[in-house]
């Protein structure tokens, strides 16, 4: 059979041409792989289209096994990649986000700093409780038997022994070398509200063993002991606990706490208590303190009643400034006034830290609104005690009976009303 010219006639089997769509018995050709070419420029896309499609259509394959050379069937498309977390913003080009640590160090140090303050706390009462000087104030002889509730005998010293010319022309506390007692207040504590008592230094009283005369000579007589013997002798009053303090002690204190309110009714000039006010409230440092709790010369009528008002007014103030939160919270005032305390009072030998610390707390509720401030019950300018009036005062101090005494006695100067 003559050969067929290229070009002429049907397509034969075999011919390489067209062995994509006769099958091959070779390896099949790259032309049925082989990627579409675009379409020329002014030819319809839908003929391109259709003419791909026509090259690339497959016989049908038989079922079973397929014939050699049939083109194999289209695999199932691979799952395409979940799509990438967009990076956070602020992050760019700083590579993987790092694991966070654990923040178990910042709470170690914490709980560490807690306890150091905590063990500050506790510290620091200790160490000034063992700086506190300690007096023997029991005295001997009879005395009123155990009683209900707690009574503290505070005494406030004018001894200028422990100051230094310095102190003593800055504090207007003159040159003096007696030894009394400037001023002198009973404290009860007990079921009812604290009782917070002036005794008027000029007070005139039986002193065991001395006589008749002023009850503030007793301490320059006989020290603490003489002291305590005769406001139990005089009142009926058994004294539980012994504090004293002097002046440069009281000073400290004042401004340990940051210096107190005070509120005088009237403008108050003392030159040798270095003193000069204005009406009003106001601030005060412990120099200021010191003249307002000392002067007498101002009320001349009225001396050493509204002293001692006067002197109430600054112990309630310093006991409930020490006493306040910021005290405790801020070290620095917390180690100054434990400080001052340690160097300003001395206390009787049988009083633990416990004790004292409760007359510290009960000082802070004797402002008139949570206690009671009275002068001891006197009849007269003279300071002489009102027998009738003072001995039922008493007699309820000794039944820890607070709660029953009446206004008429508990007045601020101690004059019926």
């Amino acid at each position: 059979m003559a050969d067929r010219p290229r070009g002429q006639g049907g397509p034969e089997e075999g011919t390489p041409e067209y062995n994509w769509l006769y099958g091959s018995k070779g390896a099949p050709s790259d032309d049925a792989t082989r990627a579409v070419r675009r379409p020329e420029r002014g030819r319809p896309a839908s003929a391109d289209a259709r003419e791909q499609a026509d090259r690339t259509r497959m016989m049908p394959a038989a079922q079973g096994t397929p014939s050699r050379g049939a083109a194999a069937p289209p695999s199932a498309p691979a799952p395409s990649a979940p799509p990438s977390e967009p990076p956070a913003r602020g992050r760019r080009g700083r590579g993987p986000r790092l694991p966070r640590r654990p923040r178990l160090g910042v709470f170690r140090v914490l709980r560490w700093l807690l306890l150091l303050w905590l063990v500050f706390l506790v510290a620091v009462p200790f160490w000034a409780w063992s700086k506190v000087t300690k007096v023997d104030a029991e005295p001997g002889g009879d005395r009123p038997g155990e009683q209900p509730g707690t009574t503290y005998l505070l005494v406030g010293s004018d001894s200028r022994g422990e100051l230094t010319e310095e102190q003593r022309r800055d504090l207007g506390t003159g040159g003096a070398s007696s030894r009394l007692a400037d001023t002198i207040m009973l404290l009860h504590t007990g079921d009812g509200p604290n009782l917070l008592m002036s005794i008027p230094r000029d007070s005139i009283v039986d002193i065991p063993g001395r006589g008749t005369s002023k009850i503030n000579a007793a301490y320059a007589w006989g020290g603490p002991k003489l002291m305590v013997r005769t406001v139990e002798q005089n009142t009926g009053i058994r004294v539980d606990h012994y504090v004293e303090v002097g002046f440069g002690g009281f000073v400290d204190m004042v401004d340990a706490v940051g210096g107190i309110e005070i509120c005088p009714e009237a403008a108050m000039v003392d030159p040798d208590a270095n003193l000069d006010i204005e009406a009003g409230c106001q601030d005060a440092d412990g120099r200021t303190a010191l003249g307002y709790a000392r002067s007498r010369k101002t009320s001349a009528d009225l001396g050493d009643i509204k002293r001692a008002e006067h002197q109430r007014e600054v112990v309630a103030k310093v006991g409930s400034k020490a006493l306040s939160p910021w005290s405790v919270a801020n070290p620095l005032r917390y180690y100054r006034l434990s400080t001052a305390t340690a160097e300003s009072f001395k206390v009787g030998e049988g009083s633990s830290p416990l004790a004292i610390a409760q007359f510290g707390l009960a000082m802070t509720k004797v402002d008139g609104e949570s206690g009671l401030t009275c002068g001891i019950p006197i009849r007269d300018l003279a300071v002489t005690w009102d027998p009738e009036r003072s001995q039922r005062l008493f007699d309820l101090i000794v039944a820890d009976d607070t709660d029953s005494v009446p206004a008429e006695l508990c007045t601020p100067s101690g004059l019926p009303r």
